[in-house]
């Protein structure tokens, strides 16, 4: 009898990554990674001449298609010896809240020639943030209620969830709201694309579109407070059918197994969010662990046994990351992109000749000359909010702040500042658990900034002063979903038998260098007064930055 594999396919924000993994040692044994034909579209609609506005971010839905079948195909190709028939089932992730607009057979409105022009008609992505203004209303609302969702949400809804993307459509094009059958998450629709029936998973209603396990979505009148036209939205463009995490959502259609060279009827397993899906594989699968999932920007995923309300998380869930326990979310917008930001516009030519001379990345380059600096010794300090600040303060129109600048400041010394404010923000989201009753015993790391860079992680053990410890997985969202693939594909009984069987972690775990710990406690405490300061209403110059730079009509990146 043959070994027993499941494929697990995690859509990032540029990329989808998919992983074949062995169901009995838990071994990645073949993988790929296929860039979005349009990446991130944030600037006008390809090839159609048409400019967004500010703090758009959208992309296109055929590039998910083309990436999953790319992925998957080359993917195969590695896998050596491996049989199609060996494969039991298929788990999907995605960023989210990633949405879209479509039809009742799920075709995208954007492929509909008479709305391809029409920005609204395509996918908004996470970090589409021009639904602030609907946000803010909603919240306003959502607070004079009387039995309010909002402190299951840390106080307030982000406008990067559904209700304020899909109320932005009414307000700004009520044409295309009129002709969506459907409002989908992403991850939804793909797990459509390759069942051929429409799925609703519970962890991106519970998380993203005000729904819970014990009251629903709420009552109609409330959507009819926002907007009369909102009244029947759930019933009538979403939906009240949701299944839980880990349960098989449909078999893999014959047209999608001849694109892909897999056999049909591979059972297919129910969508999930790329931050949650990560827990199993880094085997967090109870209570008392807290998990960074480090990129683009970091998710935050911590186990409960009951639901407490803590300030700036993303939601509490019951059953929204591992059945039997209330799964928190918190995060920062901003991580990998801030040091993207710094190396693509910060770094001058002379790194870049040394770069080049040393057959180095920039990030390699300023990493190695980071390192050999201590904790306090750039002599700066920064808030990491250059895409607004997702927890604890649940605004986007917050931005970045660098103190301590010098005609003597170095590179090196401006992207160790910016690594160490992402890491006090991470001690912001640790603390504000701890303080309401949600308690953190240990932390683990995954994703490609912890896996790559061990200057990061220390400083962040530093900085946190707790032992850290790495999924040993680089893909790991993508491992993840193979898990939950192959819980609705029958090898496991549970993700938590997955998690126990195929979870790893690397053997070297970060622990805090005291010296340096006790520095960076007092640059914590300066690093927290300057975020009450300018995050809760002390100084809001931030703000009034932004609102000049729209009133001159500049393009705000999202």
């Amino acid at each position: 009898m043959g070994r027993n594999y499941s494929i697990g396919v995690d859509f990032g924000t540029e990329s989808a990554r998919a992983v074949l993994v062995d169901l009995e040692s838990g071994e990645v044994v073949a993988s790929h990674v296929k860039d979005y034909a349009h990446g991130v579209i944030d600037e006008e609609l390809p090839g159609l001449g048409v400019k967004l506005d500010k703090d758009w971010a959208l992309q296109n839905p055929n590039d998910y298609v083309e990436a999953f079948v790319i992925a998957v195909k080359e993917m195969l190709r590695k896998a050596e010896g491996v049989s199609p028939d060996e494969i039991v089932g298929i788990g999907i992730d995605f960023t989210s809240c990633t949405m879209l607009p479509v039809k009742r057979d799920g075709t995208p409105l954007c492929n509909l020639p008479s709305l391809r022009k029409h920005p609204h008609s395509w996918v908004k992505l996470w970090k589409h943030h021009a639904a602030q203004k609907e946000a803010d209303r909603l919240n306003e609302a959502a607070s004079r209620l009387e039995d309010s969702f909002l402190p299951r949400y840390g106080g307030k809804i982000s406008s990067e969830w559904l209700i304020p993307k899909i109320w932005q459509i009414l307000n700004e094009a009520p044409e295309i709201y009129d002709e969506a059958d459907r409002f989908i998450e992403a991850a939804d629709w793909i797990v459509w694309q390759l069942t051929g029936r429409e799925t609703r998973n519970m962890c991106t209603a519970g998380y993203k579109a005000l729904w819970h396990k014990q009251k629903g979505f709420p009552d109609r009148s409330f959507f009819r407070s926002l907007d009369p036209r909102l009244e029947n939205l759930v019933d009538e463009k979403l939906s009240r059918d949701l299944l839980p995490l880990g349960s098989k959502a449909g078999e893999l259609t014959g047209e999608m197994a001849e694109k892909t060279g897999l056999r049909p009827g591979i059972a297919v397993a129910v969508a999930n969010v790329d931050a949650h899906v990560s827990a199993p594989a880094a085997g967090v699968v109870r209570p008392g662990t807290m998990l960074m999932i480090m990129g683009t920007s970091t998710c935050n995923i911590l186990l409960g046994d009951e639901e407490k309300w803590v300030p700036g998380i993303c939601g509490v869930v019951e059953d929204g990351v591992i059945p039997g326990y209330y799964g928190y979310e918190a995060g920062q917008s901003a991580v990998g992109d801030i040091f993207a930001w710094f190396v693509k516009n910060g770094v001058p030519p002379a790194y870049h000749r040394e770069a080049k001379e040393k057959g180095l990345s920039l990030h390699e380059l300023l990493e190695q000359k980071a390192e050999r600096m201590g904790a306090g010794e750039s002599g700066l300090l920064a808030l990491d909010w250059l895409n607004g600040n997702r927890s604890v303060l649940v605004d986007a129109d917050l931005t970045g702040l660098i103190l301590g600048l010098s005609l003597d400041t170095k590179p090196e010394e401006i992207y160790r500042a910016w690594i160490e404010a992402t890491a006090f923000g991470q001690r912001m989201i640790m603390d504000t658990f701890i303080e309401h009753g949600i308690p953190v015993d240990r932390l683990v790391a995954c994703g490609g900034l912890p896996y790559k860079n061990r200057m990061l992680m220390q400083i962040y053990a530093d900085v946190l002063n707790r032992e850290v410890s790495v999924a040993a997985h680089l893909h790991t969202p993508a491992v993840g979903s193979a898990m939950f693939g192959a819980v609705a594909g029958g090898a496991f009984g549970s993700i938590v038998e997955a998690s126990e069987k195929l979870a790893k972690l690397k053997p070297e775990r970060f622990r805090p260098n005291q010296r340096n710990a006790q520095i960076y406690e007092r640059l914590y405490q300066e690093y927290r007064r300057l975020h009450d300061l300018f995050g809760r209403g002390g100084n809001d110059v931030m703000k009034l930055l932004k609102q000049l730079k729209r009133e001159r009509g500049v393009p705000i990146a999202p």
